[in-house]
């Protein structure tokens, strides 16, 4: 902007989607909705549509941390978002890059498996994000599925939250969407335990997407100085508001609309 403060950066690691509904894509979508300069790191070309991904392809562990490298050199990045890393090279490559910025603060979206059921990761992943990566992360955003993955030995959910907690994150939003419940029900955990519960009206169906578009408002919230806890609850009305206006492109899952306020403008 030629007559004010440039928008703050993102950089935004994560794997290739080419249908444009998850990953990379909606990172950047949903960044820039957040007022934000997106910059990409590609860490994997997937094969995938809105029914489910069929390959995963990984970067060169060196070639992802060149990347984020020259954005950092370049750019004043004002945080960074962690989608899809396929392997334990790939994330320990982008943990021992993110432990030389501490002062940056990191989302972690713990990417796993396609909606349609693909392993997007390999199992080694796991361990890389529990032992170097979750102890990194300001906001850590498993849904169910990966919060028990990520916390095996937990008795319950909110124990799988509290576990990423005390492996070092300073906030943990639990999503709720993948469980069997009326409504949709997602809670903020920090090291005093339960800090918000957050209810949300169940949309029909199931969306691809909405986890790295939650993670990537949310950090581009973060970005802009939003202090998490309320960072979390307006990211969570963003995609809210996202997967009301969400449109199906293709055969399989609707993918959520993030430039839905644009229309609004009109």
């Amino acid at each position: 902007m030629r007559n004010g403060s440039p928008p703050p950066v993102v950089l935004a690691i994560s794997g290739n989607d080419p249908s444009g509904g998850a990953g990379i894509q909606a990172d950047i979508e949903a960044i820039v909705s957040m007022g934000c300069h997106a910059a990409p790191v590609i860490t994997a070309l997937t094969v995938q549509d809105t029914r489910n991904a069929t390959r995963v392809v990984p970067t060169d562990p060196a070639l992802v941390v060149e990347q984020a490298e020259a954005v950092l050199a370049d750019m004043q990045v004002a945080a960074i978002k962690l989608g899809l890393l396929p392997n334990a090279a790939v994330a320990g490559a982008v943990a021992e890059l993110l432990s030389r910025y501490p002062g940056i603060p990191v989302v972690l979206d713990p990417v796993l498996i396609a909606g349609g059921g693909a392993q997007l990761a390999e199992d080694e992943v796991v361990q890389v994000m529990r032992t170097r990566l979750v102890p990194l992360a300001l906001v850590v955003t498993p849904n169910s599925d990966e919060a028990r993955s990520l916390a095996p030995d937990a008795g319950s959910l909110d124990e799988c939250a509290l576990a990423l907690v005390a492996l070092g994150a300073r906030f943990v939003l639990l999503k709720g969407a993948h469980e069997d419940t009326p409504v949709v029900f997602n809670r903020l955990f920090d090291r005093n335990g339960l800090v918000e519960r957050f209810e949300w009206a169940r949309l029909p169906g199931s969306f691809h997407g909405s986890g790295c578009t939650l993670a990537s408002a949310l950090a581009g919230l973060i970005a802009r100085g939003t202090e998490p806890a309320s960072a979390t609850h307006q990211a969570q009305q963003f995609v809210h508001d996202a997967l009301v206006h969400g449109y199906r492109v293709g055969r399989g899952q609707p993918v959520p609309n993030r430039m839905f306020w644009a229309g609004q403008r009109e």
